[in-house]
């Protein structure tokens, strides 16, 4: 499974940058990538882990703004469609079932 997270949230203040600052560093520290400005993405390991992400997560969203999460399986993010541009070749962001690194 996969849960994405996309968000717009407003920067106009100080207060409004340092909340967003401070999502995108939780993001970050939680293991997701991200694969578009605002759109990041993280595996998870079945629907229930990834309902807990969703949670926790949903605890330190700020308020003002946009905060969208979508769960997906990882056949569904494999048939992602690439119109313009290419995937960002990242080992975590393989559908590979073993990882040597």
């Amino acid at each position: 499974m996969r849960l994405m997270v996309m968000f717009d949230l407003p920067v106009e203040t100080s207060e409004n940058r340092r909340n967003y600052r401070q999502f995108r560093k939780l993001l970050l520290s939680e293991g997701f990538l991200m694969i578009q400005e605002s759109v990041y993405v993280r595996v998870t390991t079945n629907k229930q882990s990834a309902a807990l992400l969703e949670k926790r997560l949903a605890k330190s969203a700020p308020s003002d703004g946009l905060v969208q999460t979508l769960i997906i399986t990882e056949k569904q993010y494999a048939s992602m469609k690439f119109l313009t541009g290419e995937s960002k070749q990242d080992v975590r962001n393989t559908n590979d079932r073993l990882v040597i690194i």
